[in-house]
């Protein structure tokens, strides 16, 4: 499994050299290729990415609304998801639904609930490729069924909205906004995730020297036992 990250920003209006689009991955698996989430910044650039297919995790702009001038390929997602966007000029539309894996261009994807946004509800996603485990969830508060979600992953690649401050509210029975990337390391240790990778950047990461979060989230992965790297746009990693 290749996994190229294509943009590392989240809905934030600082950039970097680093950090300049929309949070989305390509999974490449024997020559075929998948994009998860198509954000605002990448409206009329999908014939660079050339995609087989393309999945969405939520409807958020910074996720999805570079589809608003239609998709060169199918594009899987969530009824939810599909509710929000319906006026989108989107031909080939697939549904993901919650715990029913399925294969996509010969990759495999589960769709694991997560705590983000009522309006816009958004799931992460188990990848499976052969015998690589890894689980994508670039937005969220917490993961439903987060043991079934991480067991056996090789990485696990989430949310950098924020480092240690806190960005989660209640509203109603539900949590909204964005769990600290100290916390995800936490479950990354409980769950024996070896090695996580911190993407959908805030301007925690985007504003600061490049060395000094990677130096923080060095000491943070020593007290947990998980290696941990911030992405950057065009970063690549082989899994075998």
């Amino acid at each position: 499994m290749k996994l190229t990250f294509l943009g590392t920003r989240g809905e934030i209006e600082a950039r970097s050299a680093l950090h300049q689009r929309h949070s989305s991955l390509l999974v490449e698996y024997h020559g075929r290729r998948v994009m998860i989430d198509c954000g605002a910044d990448w409206r009329g650039l999908l014939a660079n990415v050339a995609p087989e297919a393309i999945v969405l995790t939520h409807a958020h702009p910074d996720h999805a609304w570079g589809l608003k001038g239609g998709a060169p390929c199918p594009v899987y997602a969530t009824p939810a998801t599909w509710e929000d966007i319906a006026a989108y000029p989107l031909d080939d539309r697939e549904e993901i639904h919650d715990r029913r894996p399925r294969e996509i261009a010969g990759i495999g994807f589960e769709a694991f609930a997560v705590e983000h946004s009522t309006r816009c509800p958004a799931v992460g996603y188990r990848l499976t490729a052969g015998r690589v485990v890894v689980f994508y969830g670039p937005d969220l508060v917490y993961i439903h069924d987060r043991e079934d979600a991480l067991r056996g992953c090789r990485l696990y690649i989430g949310d950098g909205a924020t480092l240690d401050r806190s960005f989660v509210r209640r509203k109603g029975a539900h949590l909204i906004g964005h769990t600290p990337v100290r916390t995800q390391l936490t479950w990354c240790r409980k769950l024996g995730v070896p090695e996580a990778i911190v993407t959908h950047c805030g301007t925690q990461i985007v504003e600061a020297a490049e060395s000094e979060i990677q130096s923080k989230l060095a000491e943070w992965g020593r007290e947990r036992g998980v290696g941990v790297t911030v992405a950057h746009d065009g970063l690549t990693r082989v899994l075998r």
